[in-house]
């Protein structure tokens, strides 16, 4: 009985990351989108609000937009760390304190084919309230610097 319980247990899990590669394969997300300015940039990026949605972030993503991107909203300040499992594409993150002034901005290299225990931890310089994560080289790009302001569009 033990033995059933326990296949039946792995099964469910296997299944529900099955479905959860499928869906973000197929297209479908299970975040919500929301506008946002940077600085003078403005677009429509993913909210990752929940410790499950941060959790999951943009892994198993094989490519993404010039503009896409994900905002990671957190209760509170503190220092925040990222890592890149089953990332497989290269991102910028940029790190905003509680008022969204961006505070650090790093380029992250895909956890792709990297086991757990090699992956780096990108850091926030300072304590951060908001982790936006773009396009490999998206603040370079586009301009952004420290200091520029985070708003969200009700």
């Amino acid at each position: 009985m033990v033995w059933l319980w326990k296949c039946c247990k792995r099964l469910s899990a296997g299944l529900l990351s099955l479905l959860l590669v499928s869906s973000v394969a197929l297209g479908a997300s299970p975040f919500k989108k929301k506008k946002i300015t940077v600085g003078a940039k403005t677009l429509v990026v993913e909210i990752a609000e929940t410790p499950d949605q941060h959790e999951r972030g943009l892994m198993f993503r094989d490519k993404m937009g010039p503009d896409e991107g994900m905002l990671f909203i957190f209760k509170n300040e503190e220092t925040r760390f990222f890592w890149m499992k089953n990332t497989l594409i290269n991102l910028s993150i940029g790190y905003f304190d509680k008022n969204g002034k961006l505070i650090d901005v790093q380029e992250m290299t895909s956890g792709k084919n990297v086991p757990d225990e090699q992956l780096p931890s990108y850091a926030s310089a300072k304590p951060a309230k908001y982790a936006l994560e773009m396009s490999e080289g998206w603040f370079t790009k586009n301009k952004i610097k420290l200091g520029a302001k985070l708003r969200l569009h009700p």
